[in-house]
């Protein structure tokens, strides 16, 4: 598949949800900034994947990231950041949010499995009381917390990384 054929609204991947339900394939949900793309993130990415058979990415949009990260945030817009996550070959579909949570995306495709990063454990997941109330589970995924944006970012020189 094209990688821009992964990028899909929120509706569209919520049809396809459920032809996946029907097929008796599983699907994870992973979501993030994903700004500044690094090997943290293929790592969560990739662990995620190897949870369902149907990986689905959320990517905050400039505004909820701005909201989450402060105004010197996004250092890439999210179209890019969207287009960078979907070109990854473990990931089947992406879309961008702008709520402040996936709680709206958890409600529309009742993903198998929700996956956060190392930094989470699977009971301090906030939307995991969403996952569990129609039987999902939370995980965590990827290495241990050892790449960040914003480390990279100032390593880079750049201002305004949080």
């Amino acid at each position: 598949m094209n990688t821009l054929d992964k990028l899909r609204p929120l509706a569209a991947i919520a049809e396809e949800r459920e032809r996946w339900r029907e097929q008796g394939r599983t699907v994870a949900l992973a979501n993030g900034v994903f700004d500044l793309l690094h090997v943290g993130h293929v790592r969560y990415l990739e662990g995620a994947k190897a949870l369902a058979d149907v990986l689905v990415v959320a990517v905050n949009s400039d505004a909820s990231t701005r909201a989450y990260k402060g105004p010197g945030r996004p250092h890439i817009p999210e179209a890019e950041r969207a287009e960078l996550v979907a070109a990854l070959a473990c990931t089947d579909r992406v879309v961008v949010f702008d709520e402040p949570n996936v709680r709206i995306i958890i409600q529309a495709l009742k993903p198998d499995v929700h996956v956060k990063g190392t930094d989470y454990t699977p009971d301090s997941i906030p939307e995991g009381d969403e996952v569990r109330a129609y039987g999902g589970r939370t995980a965590v995924a990827g290495d241990p917390k050892d790449h960040s944006t914003t480390e990279l970012a100032r390593r880079l020189g750049r201002e305004g990384a949080k």
